[in-house]
């Protein structure tokens, strides 16, 4: 193959992979390009026209590079990669960002670049103005605050505080959220590039706002550290990069130059001493070289009569950013009305809902109104026919009031007949408690009499047997021949004097048989007696509603227990010592409330007949 057809299989392009803050873009390079063709459509795909902030930077064996400008890009060590990566970012940094970022992008590249670097700590900021930085970073990005819709827990996946400010106080993610949206909450009406704008004008003030730092010695082989910023070049001690040891500004130093690893600064007073440094790499001097003569640079342009272009786009600028007020200005005018009009509406809203309740509440009201009229009438009908019924009453129980006076004169009589019986009864309790007395001792002689009798029958007939024993000896042999009586009979060998009394014998039984007749008779007469009681007392109980009689039937009753009370308490009468004559006397009481008079008598009769008995 000729090596003119090698030739034609060369690619004509290699691709480049730019790399933004917050973006990645890919583009095709002729290989004869230089630095500054690729430079310059990069910044036309941004819509960048302050270039002269900005630069390509890549890595090549663990050192950050430029690229240049002025050189084709394969020919510079770049990183051999297809495609090959660069960064864009800022490379000089203006002394007063207010007065030089012109472009809305220059500016919001430079606020994303200066906020990576405050939350990588490559800047050192304090706590507090780390709270407020990130408050205005927070306005940019999701504007005014709004309760309702930024909640609690809306900032939980923005990177907003360096790792070193959070692990220095002891503070949760919803506290520092919380201090935050105190912040953020008082931006309100600050638009995004303004937002942008406050943040750098409070980052610039920061010690290590734009220096960019090399590593170096001095001539007695001490490590320091050479910053180079818009302001000029800055030396610091290895462990201090906030306050520069030594520093010279633009306008005092007369020439930078290198010579291997040394670097030499002159000032611009030939009287002074010029320092000279050592570095590590001689690319370190170089890019140190490159820095200066760039910053340098931009220090001169500062301080001359702008340029047509640079007067243009500040013109330009003025007119935009006069613009977007007007306009800013009049979406907050609209924002305020469509806000005032929303609080109108809600007004007239809850105005209608309070109406619709008060007239529904008025309707209810209505309602109830009717429902109590109607209530009310048939109430006052109800009070009309209960009216009429008491009147009915009235007279019905003026009637009956009538007719108790006369009850009540009939009463009086009953009452004084009541009593009369009462005394009757008492009477003939009391006449029952002597008989009974006097049936008690009877009882009791007959009872003497009695064992008297049974003891002489019990000796008689030890008598007979010991007769029987002496005149017929044989009997005793033979206790079948005996009579009955003589068989049950217990004897002893003693002798007994027989003494039979046959005719006291007869004499007893006959008494106690006529005693027996003469009780009956009068038990009779007794029973007669009180059946006429209680017929009587029957018919007065039919007749009888008041409740005063019952104090008579208590005092009837009372008197009854005591008479049968007597009764009890005979000595010689054991059947009425003990539980079985209180139940007794328990049981009378009940069957004469309960008006059963017929019981009542057969009970005294069986209490008489058991006394009589005993």
């Amino acid at each position: 193959m000729s090596i003119r057809g090698l030739k034609k299989k060369q690619p004509k392009t290699f691709k480049v992979k730019i790399i933004t803050v917050d973006a990645e873009m890919e583009f095709s390079c002729e290989m004869k390009w230089k630095g500054k063709d690729l430079f310059d459509l990069v910044c036309r795909a941004l819509g960048l026209r302050e270039t002269w902030f900005f630069g390509l930077q890549y890595t090549m064996k663990g050192m950050c590079t430029w690229l240049k400008m002025d050189k084709k890009v394969l020919d510079q060590e770049i990183p051999k990669e297809d495609p090959v990566s660069f960064h864009f970012l800022a490379k000089f940094y203006p002394e007063k960002v207010e007065e030089e970022l012109l472009q809305e992008i220059t500016q919001h590249l430079f606020f994303l670049q200066v906020k990576k670097q405050i939350l990588d700590e490559e800047i050192y900021c304090s706590p507090e103005a780390t709270v407020l930085l990130a408050s205005y970073a927070v306005q940019a990005k999701y504007g005014d605050y709004d309760p309702n819709f930024h909640e609690p827990g809306f900032l939980a996946h923005d990177e907003l505080l360096p790792k070193r400010v959070s692990l220095q106080y002891q503070l949760t993610a919803e506290m520092w959220e919380e201090k935050i949206t105190a912040w953020y909450a008082e931006h309100r009406g600050i638009a995004r590039d303004e937002a942008e704008m406050n943040y750098l004008k409070i980052a610039q003030d920061l010690e290590m706002y734009g220096v960019n730092y090399f590593p170096i010695q001095n001539k007695n082989h001490t490590d320091l550290l050479l910053g180079v910023d818009a302001k000029g070049i800055h030396i610091y001690s290895i462990n201090n990069r906030f306050s520069p040891n030594k520093s010279f500004e633009w306008s005092a130093i007369r020439n930078i130059s290198y010579s291997e690893k040394e670097l030499t600064i002159k000032p611009l007073d030939k009287k002074a001493e010029v320092f000279k440094f050592f570095s590590s790499q001689l690319k370190v001097n170089k890019l140190i070289l490159q820095l200066c003569i760039g910053n340098h640079d931009l220090f001169m342009r500062r301080r001359k009569v702008d340029s047509i272009e640079i007067q243009q786009m500040k013109a330009q600028a003025r007119e935009e950013k006069a613009r977007k007020k007007m306009e800013n200005q009049r979406l907050a005018r609209e924002k305020q009305l469509r806000e005032e009009a929303e609080r109108a509406k809600e007004e007239l809203e809850r105005r209608l809902f309070q109406l619709e309740d008060e007239a529904r509440q008025a309707n209810e009201a209505l309602l109830r109104s009717q429902e109590a009229a109607e209530l009310l009438a048939e109430k006052a009908q109800i009070a009309e026919e209960e009216a009429k019924l008491l009147a009915q009453n009235a007279a019905e129980a003026e009637q009956e009031r009538q007719r108790l006076e006369i009850t009540a004169l009939k009463t009086k009589e009953e009452k004084r007949l009541m009593e009369q019986k009462m005394r009757e009864a008492e009477l003939i309790a009391v006449k029952l408690v002597k008989e009974s007395d006097r049936r008690a001792k009877e009882a009791e002689h007959l009872k003497q009499d009695l064992h008297e009798a049974r003891e002489a029958e019990r000796k008689a007939k030890q008598k007979l047997l010991d007769i029987t024993r002496l005149n017929y000896p044989h009997m005793i042999k033979y206790p079948h021949y005996l009579p009955t009586d003589a068989r049950d009979a217990n004897f002893d060998k003693g002798s007994i004097k027989l003494d039979l009394k046959d005719i006291d014998l007869k004499r007893l039984s006959f008494e106690i048989e006529r005693e027996r007749l003469d009780y009956l008779e009068k038990s009779k007469k007794f029973e007669d007696r009180l059946k006429e009681l209680k017929s009587e007392i029957h018919a007065l109980k039919l007749e009888e509603k008041q409740a005063g009689l019952y104090s008579h039937w208590n005092e009837v009753l009372g008197s009854l227990d005591r008479s049968l009370g007597n009764v009890c308490n005979l000595n010689s009468c054991h059947f009425f010592k003990h539980s079985v004559a209180s139940r007794g006397l328990h049981h009378i009481l009940i069957l004469v409330l309960c008006g059963c008079y017929e019981s009542v008598l057969k009970v005294l009769a069986f209490f008489l007949i058991e006394a009589a008995k005993n």
